[in-house]
């Protein structure tokens, strides 16, 4: 079987309004599925308030109460659970961990918030098809440790060996004009319910969306054996 080794780092980010900045990542192959991606509430957060717009797409979590541990600790069983997290049946993970998250940074100087957080995995795979892709979440947190979305985002890993720098821009869902008031006094706003609505353009035309700043990464992609099956590297 060929191999693709990806080594680098998630660098910071820049051109968010938001401040107090940290990044949910996760790397997977083959095809999109749905998946579940809506933080839970806090114990004892009821359901009054919540609004759907966009059809299914969308949740609103107005004022959320978030403790850091249950977000993160939701955040990563969702994507372990979710079906787009598997790899595809070409693609075997031979080592490294397929998502993550970054620490909490808040810029002193500037408004790039730094990261350095690293990335390793080693793949093997029978073909081209469900070549590995990346996808950003971007949060912020304020000072009373609540989280809110600040952007999402996914960029195809290089196919060349080498080392790249890649920007990769964000986004969020907009919604209604109350959703954007209720964001701007209360915080939450409305999430993706479906991650594949972020690679399907199908199902992205409908929704409204408010352009977010930019991640930079640094990667590095080594590959063997493809020569065997008649791919020049």
């Amino acid at each position: 079987m060929a191999e693709v080794h990806v080594i680098g780092q998630i660098v910071g980010a820049t051109g968010f309004s938001e401040s107090s900045l940290f990044c949910k990542w996760g790397i997977h192959t083959g095809s999109c599925c749905a998946g579940q991606l809506v933080p839970q509430r806090a114990q004892g957060q009821s359901d009054k308030g919540l609004g759907h717009c966009c059809e299914t797409e969308l949740s609103l979590n107005p004022a959320p109460s978030w403790d850091p541990g249950l977000l993160q600790s939701c955040c990563t069983s969702s994507m372990e659970n979710s079906p787009w997290h598997a790899a595809g049946a070409a693609w075997k993970l031979l080592s490294g961990i397929r998502e993550g998250q970054t620490q909490v940074d808040t810029p002193q100087i500037g408004d790039m918030a730094y990261w350095s957080h690293p990335i390793d995995l080693h793949f093997a795979t029978k073909g081209l098809q469900g070549w590995p892709r990346l996808h950003l979440q971007v949060w912020s947190q304020d000072s009373f440790g609540r989280c809110q979305l600040a952007g999402y985002g996914f960029c195809h890993v290089p196919s060349s060996p080498g080392t790249h720098q890649l920007d990769c821009p964000t986004w969020r869902p907009l919604g209604s004009w109350r959703e954007q008031l209720a964001r701007a006094f209360v915080g939450g706003g409305p999430q993706l319910l479906h991650a594949d609505a972020i690679y399907s353009g199908a199902d992205r035309y409908r929704l409204h969306t408010a352009a977010g700043g930019t991640v930079h990464l640094e990667l590095g992609l080594l590959l063997r054996h493809f020569d065997r099956y008649g791919v020049e590297c």
